[in-house]
């Protein structure tokens, strides 16, 4: 099975949904996958994730699956006290790096500046909830990898955010958050490819076919932001 992660087109977050310039990006990102061999759909319920998505799904005649758990996930101090830069997992990760401190740490999430930050508590929820829908897709999580228990070819889509798809990429491939959100960009429809084992009974770590593939929108680009 491959899974093809695709970031929102350029929001308008107060309404959440997108921009004219996000809907160009979206027709771009749904061209882009237009002969890949696509069987279903799957995005986060927010709006600007489901425009993307509607895009997609139009090409390949698909009904969009709503997937409640790839919701953008929110950062901040879990008890709403100060915290360095709110939280920002991007910002916070980068400080990181720049201060020469270990970004893959496997005990990141027991250590400033994510132990309290509700962006570390709301990764690990997401991380339960991707691994029973890859259940339902036939891989069961054994520890760090997934045991095939049938014998699935299909090509998904899912229509997501940077946070959610930062944390779904972390726990699939077992990389630090830190990691993933300093060195992994996450661009407007930008698109990640992961491929797991067909072969039924064995165990299957995600492989990795693409990474923030955001060429067919040159043209389209503009600044990146993250917002919840």
């Amino acid at each position: 099975m491959r899974i093809i992660f695709v970031r929102h087109g350029h929001p308008n977050y107060d309404d959440d949904c997108l921009t004219e310039l996000g809907h160009k990006q979206a027709e771009a990102v749904a061209q882009r996958l237009k002969n890949e061999k696509i069987d279903r759909v799957f995005s986060s319920s927010c709006g600007r994730a489901l425009d993307t998505a509607e895009h997609i799904a139009k090409l390949h005649n698909k009904e969009v699956i709503l997937c409640d758990f790839m919701q953008e996930i929110g950062w901040g101090h879990i008890d709403g006290e100060p915290i360095e830069d709110n939280g920002h997992p991007w910002t916070v990760s980068a400080k990181m790096f720049s201060r020469g401190e270990n970004i893959m740490n496997e005990n990141w999430a027991n250590e400033e500046p994510f132990l309290k930050n509700k962006y570390k508590v709301n990764a690990l929820r997401l991380a339960g909830d991707l691994d029973k829908w890859l259940a339902e897709l036939g891989y069961e999580r054994e520890g760090r990898y997934y045991r095939t228990k049938t014998c699935n070819t299909e090509n998904v889509v899912m229509a997501c955010h940077g946070g959610s798809s930062a944390a779904a990429l972390s726990h699939l491939l077992n990389i630090p958050i830190p990691f993933m959100c300093s060195s992994v960009a996450f661009g407007y429809t930008g698109i990640h490819i992961l491929k797991l084992s067909e072969k039924e009974g064995v165990l299957t770590a995600p492989r990795i076919e693409l990474i923030n593939d955001v060429r067919h929108i040159a043209g389209l680009e503009i600044e990146n932001v993250f917002g919840i």
